[in-house]
């Protein structure tokens, strides 16, 4: 089963595991509640959820790759840093506590890495992922291969500055771009109105012209902050993931109209943008795939 590799994707209340052959074929899944709060538990439910695959696998040393909050080390080896969350993460060492050769990642560059070998950007070799859900998460590909950078915290584009005057976010940027579209900001920027996304598009589908305007605002301002990325990268395509896409056309068709009015188009060339394929198992796929890339460096 040398060509079968499992992923682990912990999150906030769900742990998710599965294990994928070379194709992308999911073969097995586990899921299991978190409980963060006590990393005895949600450490013996990953232990569990490898073992339990391994065992269906009939392979003791099956690959893992874990897709985990945080900036891994230089050796993707532990989370190096991920104050406030998941107590008993930082530093861990997967591979001993598992008895398995283990790489763990960043969650935002794992959901990229399913997208880049088996979903919307099959294919392709410099891409960006954004997710749009609570915060803004973020990541890059280059040539084929994720971008991590040094420290391995490239991709925050959620920290990436719209407006040089607006109210500092979680790591004290002004006006991010996380605080112009994600959900952590609504009810500022409905002055207490609506609490997610979902409320304001139910209002504007009521005919609540503030809601309306609230919401165009935010898509402008990914607009720009996307039309800056193409500036900088040069990617072939922008996925967008995570719940807020699931706002479908009421985001896309105004997104569409003010790109156009701030992406360079030098030589007639435009960044596709596109929805991802994958959903809630996106990083576990991805660190699947890369712990067997990783694996053959």
């Amino acid at each position: 089963m040398s060509n079968v590799s499992i992923g682990i994707d912990l999150g906030g209340t769900r742990i998710k595991a599965v294990a994928i052959d070379e194709l992308g074929n999911i073969l097995h899944r586990h899921y299991q509640p978190t409980n963060d709060g006590d990393d005895t538990i949600w450490k013996t439910a990953i232990a569990v959820a490898v073992h339990e695959i391994q065992g269906r696998l009939q392979s003791s040393n099956t690959l893992v790759g874990i897709s985990a909050p945080g900036l891994p080390n230089a050796s993707n080896s532990a989370i190096a840093y991920m104050p406030g969350r998941l107590q008993g993460l930082e530093n861990f060492d997967w591979t001993e506590f598992l008895k398995t050769k283990t790489f763990v990642l960043n969650d935002a560059i794992s959901a990229m890495m399913a997208e880049a070998r088996f979903g919307a950007a099959k294919n392709k070799k410099n891409v960006v992922m954004l997710t749009l859900g609570t915060g803004v998460g973020g990541a890059i590909l280059i040539d084929g291969k994720p971008y991590q950078g040094a420290f391995n915290k490239a991709g925050h584009i959620g920290h990436m500055v719209i407006d040089s005057e607006g109210d500092p976010n979680v790591i004290g940027m002004p006006g991010s771009l996380e605080d112009a579209i994600g959900n952590c900001s609504i009810a500022k920027r409905t002055d207490g109105k609506y609490s997610s996304t979902h409320q304001l598009l139910e209002a504007i589908k009521k005919g609540d012209g503030f809601a309306g305007e609230v919401w165009l605002t935010s898509i402008k301002k990914l607009a720009i902050g996307l039309a800056s990325i193409t500036n900088i990268l040069s990617p072939e395509m922008i996925i967008l993931g995570g719940g807020i896409t699931e706002a479908g056309k009421d985001l896309f068709e105004p997104l569409g109209k003010f790109i156009s009015n701030y992406e360079w188009r030098a030589g007639g060339n435009q960044t596709e943008i596109v929805k991802a394929q994958y959903g809630d198992l996106a990083g576990a796929v991805g660190a699947a795939c890369f712990a067997r890339e990783s694996n053959h460096k």
